[in-house]
């Protein structure tokens, strides 16, 4: 059996030292490579402190992080970030923001100067497929925040990272445009295949994008429940209305509310 491509073992990480805030404890999930899973819990519970320790941001105060068969013990070169806020430079065009990370991870930033053509052509590639072609020249100010995180997709994308790390990436964004993006980036997903771990309060944008969603507990934060989603893709918005698809809402809502209360939901799923 092939190896997990993510693995969290008894994870714990506490703020400030012994008398800190404990955010989680024995958190443990684990991720195969190719997969898209969401996280959804309570505010609080230590969804984005899990991005970060996956990522290498923050070192585990306890317990094992284990990304690609090696343990992390730093920040990931493999791994592409989106975040709520698109935090494009201003001074710089969409496309020199997409190619951004180009400049900081190897080997890209060896081979930048002398494959710049090439690498500007899967620039544009990337922004053709979020529908953002012929935007590359204008400036961030320019464009909808829609269209801002579009880009930002892009530039967590470019250097073909193995992991994509999604920490509410539209949660800023009204309902049309955020149930624009899912399609977006279901898209994205299918053609390229990263493995994607995404944090959201949205239990619809959950079960729309995920192979699998699980819930967190209330601090300190652990998996208390897993859900696999058995719906074919391509999804679109009409699937959002199908039974199956409202009953997993109605399901993961149950246990965020249960959460929320310090309890568990005992109800034979």
């Amino acid at each position: 059996m092939e190896r997990p491509f993510v693995e969290i073992s008894g994870v714990a990480m506490r703020y400030g030292g012994v008398e800190g805030t404990l955010a989680l404890q024995n958190a443990t999930l684990e991720v195969a490579k190719g997969e898209f899973i969401a996280v959804v819990g309570p505010s609080g519970c230590g969804k984005s402190t899990l991005m970060r320790l996956v990522t290498g941001l923050w070192p585990a105060t306890a317990g094992n992080v284990v990304v690609a068969g090696q343990e992390v013990d730093g920040p990931l070169s493999i791994a592409g970030m989106a975040f709520q806020n698109p935090t494009l430079l201003p001074w710089r065009n969409i496309i020199d923001n997409v190619m951004l990370p180009l400049e900081v991870v190897e080997p890209h930033r060896r081979q930048l100067r002398s494959q710049r053509a090439m690498y500007e052509a899967k620039a544009q590639d990337l922004l053709k497929l979020v529908g953002l072609g012929g935007f590359d020249k204008k400036f961030p100010h320019q464009l909808s925040g829609g269209m801002q995180q579009r880009a930002s997709l892009c530039r967590a994308l470019i250097h073909e990272p193995a992991l994509l790390m999604l920490d509410e990436p539209f949660a800023a964004l009204d309902i049309f445009t955020r149930e624009d993006l899912w399609s977006v980036l279901q898209d994205v997903w299918m053609a390229r295949r990263p493995t994607v771990i995404l944090v959201t309060h949205d239990l619809r944008e959950a079960a729309f994008l995920a192979d699998r969603v699980l819930v967190m507990s209330s601090r300190p934060g652990r998996i208390i429940a897993e859900r696999k989603v058995d719906l074919p893709r391509p999804r679109n918005l009409d699937t959002t209305y199908q039974p199956e698809f409202v009953t997993l809402v109605h399901d993961l809502r149950e246990h965020i509310s249960a959460a929320r209360k310090g309890e568990e939901v005992v109800n034979g799923h």
